[in-house]
């Protein structure tokens, strides 16, 4: 099957490790994988700002690069949310758009949810001798449904422990612009997310957003935490997990 790979802005500014482990993934699962050159983000910033016209400039411009795409797949609950939720709202008041966002959504999957329920694998190229933790980020859980599906193919990583932590899906405090807005209740938050990590004992922590990934990483190693890994989901699942 043809998929379309959205890598989000920000893995391919931050950590494109993370959309090359996608790949690996996706290719392993028998996929053919596209990945549209010119795409850039998918207009959720400004959405979440108000501003609606840049959103909607962005938001058609990935459907018209995704637009021969039976699947589209991101290795981000929010960026996924942000097509299959947010999209068809942004166009509410263009019928022949709605109806191009509405036909967009329906074949958008974030990463884990697609190897599971779609691509069905039942074993991952990735290794990892140590123990994991889990950190369901919001959109991913809240809007795409992500909860069983990255546990159940971490269970099929050779070497893993999933020990889960306390509140787990709880939010890290960063929302976006929720942590530049109000930082020390966001910074509350981390510290909260950071001291159940430390509980479970756990080599790293893995989640699905980059977002959220910069977020905790950042506020471990204010605490002081140099030892404590913080992966992708992808990067575990594909072998690539030292980041």
């Amino acid at each position: 099957m043809r998929v379309g790979l959205l890598v989000t802005c920000l893995v391919d500014m931050m950590r494109p490790n993370i959309g090359f482990a996608a790949i690996k993934l996706l290719e392993a699962a028998g996929c053919l994988v596209t990945v549209p050159a010119s795409q850039t983000c998918c207009g959720q910033p400004g959405w979440n700002a108000g501003d609606r016209t840049s959103a909607k400039a962005l938001a058609a411009k990935l459907m018209d690069e995704f637009d021969d795409c039976p699947y589209i797949v991101a290795p981000s609950g929010s960026c996924s949310g942000m097509l299959r939720t947010h999209y068809p709202e942004l166009f509410r008041d263009d019928p022949l758009m709605l109806a191009r966002a509405r036909k967009l959504a329906a074949r958008t999957y974030e990463l884990t949810d697609f190897l599971v329920n779609v691509a069905r694998v039942y074993m991952v190229p990735g290794e990892h001798a140590g123990t994991l933790t889990y950190h369901d980020c919001c959109s991913g859980l809240r809007e795409m449904g992500v909860k069983a599906q990255p546990r159940a193919l971490l269970a099929m990583v050779p070497g893993a422990t999933l020990n889960e932590m306390s509140e787990c899906e709880t939010c890290c405090g960063f929302g976006g612009a929720f942590s530049v807005k109000y930082s020390d209740i966001s910074a509350q938050m981390a510290d909260r997310k950071c001291d159940n990590i430390a509980a479970t004992g756990a080599e790293a922590v893995v989640l699905g957003d980059l977002g959220c990934m910069l977020n905790i990483e950042g506020r471990l190693r204010k605490r002081g935490d140099m030892k404590t890994k913080v992966l992708h989901v992808a990067e575990v699942l594909a072998g690539e997990g030292d980041g």
